[in-house]
């Protein structure tokens, strides 16, 4: 599958802020790619204007090697799907519904199928005819990647899909990142969970005040020196016992300046 996006050196500035500085990314097919960083790094924004929502101030993205504004809203939604940080749906839609919403590039005489196969996916076939506003947290978050998966786009874009589950549908997450990069496709997913991120993506890009402090293999970029610099606290890194990757460690300070005696 050809598949490729590219930031080129991409800046946003609103109200006199710069949230972006400088910024360039590329994510190519089979790729897990990681946005982390404190609060108000632009990872947000990052992934907005990745996904051709909010337009730079400077520099471009490329979606195939085009310009994402060449595109027209069906073309580029069946090339990208976009899960935002929040989805608020008022009306008395059911889950199912709005896993349908997701086939609206699509639709086909395989509609039916494929969001079956997607509620399936992120276990809510139990819930599917109930109402939207009545799920909990953790069921809307569920039902709403459902809805992007069935869009079956080759590139996600993902806000934090992880941040209401527990421990064993954040596994689930993560997994379905890998099976879609594993058929062809690729993830760029924001994650607040260091250890999450560490365990499932293939490339982490650590975001610092809206500009790109490092971009490589978990290894190369959680660091111990790094990750306690940018996130202003101490944060320990070590080997994961049963994964070949780093086990991130946050420390309290007083535990921290103990282990330097």
């Amino acid at each position: 599958m050809s598949l490729s996006l590219i930031a080129d050196r991409v800046g946003v500035s609103i109200g006199g802020r710069v949230l972006l500085a400088d910024v360039s990314l590329r994510v190519g097919p089979g790729e897990v790619v990681a946005l982390v960083g404190p609060n108000g790094a632009g990872k947000s924004t990052l992934l907005k204007v990745l996904a051709g929502d909010l337009a730079p101030n400077v520099g471009r993205v490329l979606l195939d090697e085009r310009p994402l504004s060449a595109f027209r809203p069906r073309e580029l939604a069946l090339r990208r799907a976009v899960l935002p940080q929040q989805t608020v749906i008022q009306f008395a839609f059911t889950a199912r519904e709005i896993v349908t919403m997701g086939r609206g590039p699509r639709r086909g005489h395989d509609d039916e199928v494929v969001v079956a196969r997607t509620l399936a996916q992120t276990e809510s076939l139990p819930i599917a005819e109930r109402h939207y506003p009545s799920l909990s947290g953790g069921e809307q978050a569920r039902v709403s990647l459902a809805r992007v998966l069935a869009q079956e786009a080759p590139l996600l874009l993902l806000d934090e899909p992880t941040s209401a589950l527990d421990p064993r549908h954040q596994q689930m997450v993560t997994d379905l990142a890998r099976d879609v990069a594993a058929s062809g496709g690729a993830v760029v997913v924001i994650l607040h969970d260091l250890n999450l991120a560490a365990s499932a993506a293939d490339r982490i890009v650590l975001l610092h005040e809206g500009r790109v402090v490092a971009d490589g293999a978990p290894w190369a970029t959680l660091t111990e020196t790094l990750l306690s610099d940018v996130f202003a606290c101490p944060i320990a890194v070590t080997a994961h016992p049963l994964r070949d990757c780093p086990l991130i460690l946050p420390l309290l300070r007083s535990v921290a300046a103990e282990a330097q005696y």
